[in-house]
């Protein structure tokens, strides 16, 4: 199965590199027509590059995936990868991340402005993990929320249109990440809370569940589902599942002094993910392409969710 994964990558990389040796001379031509720097053209087949690292990636996801019953750190998908073109055209870099062990934000609150307090208190307790005012979580629980009356600490759009550059909340869920940047007093925290929080999740539309894997969630997050869950605690299950992942919900238990706190831990955690954060980055003669995909694994097919290129 390893020799089968890596074989998926290499090719789809020897197929970038022959659509970059196919294309370059043509690419080449057009650019000098008009102008171009060689800058232009580095840039475009960065890019081509970059594209090509999303499908590999994609690919290598289904592969894995396909009839297991857990996702961990410990799978080839999390390990970056570095790659060199055969043609010395370019090199590429590819990390992948799984969105679902991390906390959906877009759980928090309800539509009808309740706290959804299972995974508000989760949220309550990374930010004390972090060291991190907690008036920002309440902005968020406002913003996805579909009441006019903010929470104590929070805001609506009373406080958006009063701002230099006035706006509104979306008052539904958030749509991607750098959304959280609009919200009251979480620009200032964004790149703390960027590692442990997610907009993404697997829970059908109006379910306000998004299952927590154990399998990768940070030590951060997994002192944050329960009280209970001391940092020593926390290292105990990350030194169980580097030996054994998880593979389902209820071995939790099998960790010392976990017995009872995972009983009601149950509905709030998975050991799979299918929500995976991809960046490609397509390097050529130091020009780097980059582009940053967030798709979702369903069996053996994939489909994007989020493209971003830069």
């Amino acid at each position: 199965m390893t020799n089968r994964r890596g074989f998926v990558l290499i090719i789809v990389l020897v197929a970038v590199a022959l659509l970059v040796s196919l294309v370059t001379v043509f690419i080449s031509q057009v650019y000098l027509e008009t102008g171009s720097t060689r800058a232009a053209l580095e840039t475009s087949q960065g890019s081509l590059f970059a594209e090509g690292g999303i499908a590999g990636a994609r690919r290598l996801l289904e592969t894995e995936l396909t009839g297991r019953s857990y996702s961990a750190l410990t799978d080839s998908w999390a390990k970056p990868f570095s790659l060199a073109d055969p043609q010395g055209q370019g090199s590429l870099r590819i990390i992948i991340e799984e969105e679902n062990g991390k906390l959906n934000l877009n759980t928090v609150a309800l539509p009808n402005g309740t706290l959804n307090q299972a995974y508000y208190e989760i949220g309550q307790r990374l930010f004390r993990q972090l060291k991190l005012p907690l008036e920002p979580l309440e902005a968020i629980a406002d913003w996805i929320d579909e009441e006019e009356i903010p929470h104590p600490n929070g805001a609506e759009a009373d406080w958006y249109l009063a701002q230099k550059q006035p706006y509104r909340p979306r008052n539904k869920p958030l749509l991607t990440l750098e959304e959280l940047k609009r919200i009251k007093g979480v620009g200032a925290i964004f790149d703390r809370i960027r590692p442990f929080v997610t907009v993404y999740g697997d829970a059908p539309a109006g379910v306000p569940t998004a299952p927590i894997n154990i399998n990768t969630a940070p030590k951060e997050l997994l002192m944050a589902l329960d009280d209970r869950i001391s940092e020593s605690l926390a290292d105990r299950i990350l030194e169980y599942r580097r030996e054994t992942p998880f593979r389902h919900p209820a071995e939790l238990a099998q960790v010392p002094g976990m017995a009872q706190i995972s009983t009601g831990l149950l509905t709030r955690i998975s050991t799979k993910g299918t929500v995976f954060r991809i960046r490609a980055d397509g390097i050529v003669q130091g020009t780097i392409r980059s582009i940053e995909a967030v798709v979702r694994v369903d069996g053996s097919a994939s489909n994007v969710i989020y493209w971003r290129e830069y």
